[in-house]
């Protein structure tokens, strides 16, 4: 289904060539501050336009059409919605015969009986982030309210890319990115996230354990391969007097092999994780694949605009679903 949460629950609908796009949010305590600017700066984080990515440009302006009264949340769903403007719907009639490697076109059709919307990838497409980026503001103005926490505010939620293309040296991105445009080709990155000044005592073990729900809503990001937190699968490689944390007096850890994480519950330490993003899975570069309306394998090179690394515009969107994740979790506590 479309909705993530218990108490902060976001259900997000629409298609990437529909009119708009948009997210329900309900759970939302009464009395927050809030306005249309106060998205600007994480909308602007995710918008494409820089090298290596879609030259598709939106508007992506927020309108809020319900849950806010007088610059406050009101307390009732607050529904925040954007308008699709800049479609190529045309760049896609392809793909009924010659389904994409790598992306949804043909499970969206087993699944619906070809009755889902195909433009733009539809409802499976990144424009799909935005409403999440959208919650995930309205996420973090919760985490940072300490009348509703009654705890330390979760002020600081912070993902930066540091991996691209298997390089770990920014200063060779810009290249990497360039020659894959050149190749037709794409790329795919490593984006780490911390969270600084988290309270011991959220989550619970097993089924919402903080690791489950947070890689629970971060799996729900399109073209997500992988999350670890602290060591992540380096610990598999550990001694136990390596990976362990030591305690300090004030009962928080030395080190954070654990990534801020012991029993599914929160210890008082950084949480730290790395999500892998794959490569874009439309590309220029010629792929041999089926073509069920000649019914032999032909050759596509697929047009449109499209991200050649997607996982640049990505960090925000992890805080986004972060944000979301914890939100429920404190609410839940």
């Amino acid at each position: 289904m479309n909705t993530f949460g218990r108490k902060f629950r976001v259900s997000i609908f629409g298609e990437s060539h529909g009119e708009l796009i948009g997210v329900v949010i309900d759970g939302v305590p009464a009395g927050l501050e809030l306005s249309e600017q106060d998205f600007a700066a994480d909308i602007a984080r995710r918008k494409s336009g820089a090298k290596g990515t879609t030259p598709r440009i939106e508007e992506d302006k927020p309108m809020i059409v319900s849950g806010i009264y007088e610059g406050h949340t009101t307390g009732a769903p607050l529904t925040v919605v954007f308008r699709n403007g800049n479609t190529h719907s045309e760049d896609y009639s392809l793909f009924a015969a010659m389904p994409r490697p790598g992306h949804a076109d043909l499970t969206a059709a087993l699944k619906w009986d070809d009755c889902q919307d195909p433009r733009g990838g539809g409802h499976f497409s990144g424009r799909l982030t935005l409403p999440v980026v959208a919650a995930g503001v309205v996420a973090k103005r919760l985490l940072a309210d300490a009348t509703i926490l009654d705890e330390t505010p979760l002020t600081s939620i912070d993902a930066r890319i540091v991996e691209l293309g298997g390089n770990a040296i920014p200063d060779q991105w810009d290249d990497a990115v360039g020659q894959a445009v050149s190749e037709g080709d794409s790329l795919g990155a490593v984006v780490e996230c911390t969270v600084k000044e988290v309270d011991p005592g959220y989550g619970e073990p097993f089924w919402d354990s903080v690791e489950s729900v947070i890689s629970h809503a971060v799996f729900a990001i399109p073209g997500v391969r992988g999350i670890e937190f602290g060591d992540g699968f380096e610990a598999a490689r550990m001694k136990g007097s390596e990976h362990n944390d030591p305690i300090a007096p004030d009962g928080r850890p030395t080190k954070n092999g654990a990534g801020g994480v012991n029993g599914g519950i929160t210890n008082g330490a950084p949480l730290v994780f790395r999500v892998a993003f794959k490569p874009t899975a439309s590309i220029r570069k010629a792929q041999r694949t089926f073509n069920f309306q000649t019914g032999e394998m032909d050759t596509l090179e697929v047009p449109g605009r499209h991200d050649v690394c997607f996982a640049l515009r990505t960090p925000v969107i992890v805080e986004a679903m972060t944000a979301i994740a914890l939100a429920d979790l404190v609410l839940l506590k």
